[in-house]
């Protein structure tokens, strides 16, 4: 699609809008900012001033467009159905395109990096090293303060690991006959490193060999919310080759609704919903958990798949156990792929109520659906002092298995 056709696709979209307002009460960028411009709303009015070539491009307009989570709560909430999310990838993929082509190459490289294996790998041996020598600590003490990109870097390589349990899951599963295929995604790797395992360990009590495909890559959500659609319809591609003739299991929400939008991954099945699915043997028994769990919701479960009861029903199966919500689950976490790097301010911002409730509840186990979120919600508990465990509902199922 060239410059001119998007131009004209946007402007269609953005069309459709009738500046009701009905979704200005959920928009997290709107409710800490009280700003129009930080509002579904006033970025429509932005993309359409600069699809009709009544606005120029300025740092300005350029912040506001940056400074949205893409958390989809406007979509849940809007009566005209506009599609928010794609007005929001079609506008930065315009604006990507006219990026300077060394500027355009940096963020495509720091794209890559995230998302691919040696990327991951790369980052989770540096972590290991960051924390063994000691450096955590000392920013922790007299380091960039919080809401910094620095500080946010530093968040991150606190929480990452990639241990030899999942490599061995990994390479144990790839020729495993079954027509169940796991996909593992990219950072789950290192910011979960045990759920791969545990999902494995979890379906073969049931009776349901997985098989995890080698040299699967990157569900391609990072790229398409960041301006590069050819790169991520690209790997979408290549899924799609490894994945031919599987039922495909997903353990992220987010990775799970970038993959079923795609047309040859449109059979991805969450991982939650699925098992809650499955007609559990006798041998499968789990043991009571007499304490009380709190359950975050990510913007992907709860928008674009819109199953947000999945954990619940899952956990529900734990006898003894007492299942919450996390309060304000409406609202984004500030984790939203690569946000919690890019706008680190805004990110910690939006972390910060979603901490001050866990420290009221006084739970010590919150599980959530989404990696990037489990990596933040983490990040935030520890720098809180919060003796608090960030599971994946999965993790904790296998956990409580009767052996």
């Amino acid at each position: 699609m060239n410059d001119q056709s998007i131009l004209e696709q946007l402007s269609r979209n953005a069309d459709q809008c009738v500046k009701c307002g009905l979704c200005l009460p959920h928009c997290p960028t709107y409710r800490v900012q009280q700003d129009e411009a930080e509002s579904p709303r006033g970025r429509i009015a932005l993309i359409q001033g600069l699809a009709e070539d009544k606005l120029e491009e300025s740092p300005r307009l350029a912040a506001h467009l940056a400074s949205c989570l893409e958390c989809r709560a406007c979509e849940a909430a809007c009566p005209s159905l506009v599609k928010f999310g794609s007005l929001m990838d079609d506008v930065r993929t315009l604006r990507v395109r006219r990026l300077r082509p060394w500027a355009r190459s940096l963020r495509w490289a720091w794209l890559e990096s995230l998302s691919s294996d040696w990327g991951t790998r790369a980052a989770a041996w540096a972590s290991k090293i960051y924390r063994f020598v000691g450096l955590g600590h000392l920013v922790e003490r007299v380091g960039p303060p919080p809401g910094s990109r620095l500080r946010a870097y530093h968040r991150v390589a606190m929480q990452l690991d990639r241990s030899k349990e999942a490599r061995a899951t990994l390479s144990r599963n790839k020729d495993v006959e079954s027509d169940l295929a796991l996909f593992v995604g990219c950072v789950a790797q290192t910011a979960q490193p045990g759920l791969a395992t545990a999902v494995c360990q979890v379906l073969g009590r049931l009776g349901y060999p997985v098989r995890i495909p080698d040299n699967q890559r990157c569900c391609g959500a990072m790229h398409r919310h960041s301006g590069f659609p050819d790169d991520a319809d690209q790997l979408a591609a290549h899924n799609a080759a490894i994945f031919a003739d599987h039922r495909i299991l997903a353990t992220a929400s987010a990775c799970a609704a970038e993959l079923r939008a795609q047309q040859d991954l449109d059979r991805t099945e969450e991982i939650c919903r699925f098992l809650t699915g499955l007609e559990w043997p006798q041998d499968a028994q789990l043991r009571a958990l007499p304490a009380r769990v709190a359950v975050h919701e990510p913007c992907s479960h709860r928008n674009i798949l819109r199953d947000g009861s999945a954990a619940y029903d899952l956990l529900r199966r734990i006898p003894d156990i007492d299942v919450i919500a996390l309060e304000d689950n409406a609202f984004c976490c500030g984790a939203a792929g690569t946000y919690l790097l890019d706008h680190p301010a805004l990110s910690a911002t939006l972390l910060a109520p979603k901490i001050e409730h866990l420290k009221r509840l006084n739970t010590q186990i919150l599980v959530t659906t989404n990696t990037g979120c489990s990596l933040h919600l983490a990040a935030g508990a520890r720098e809180a002092g919060l003796a608090l465990e960030v599971l994946h509902p999965v993790e904790l199922i296998e956990r409580q298995l009767v052996d």
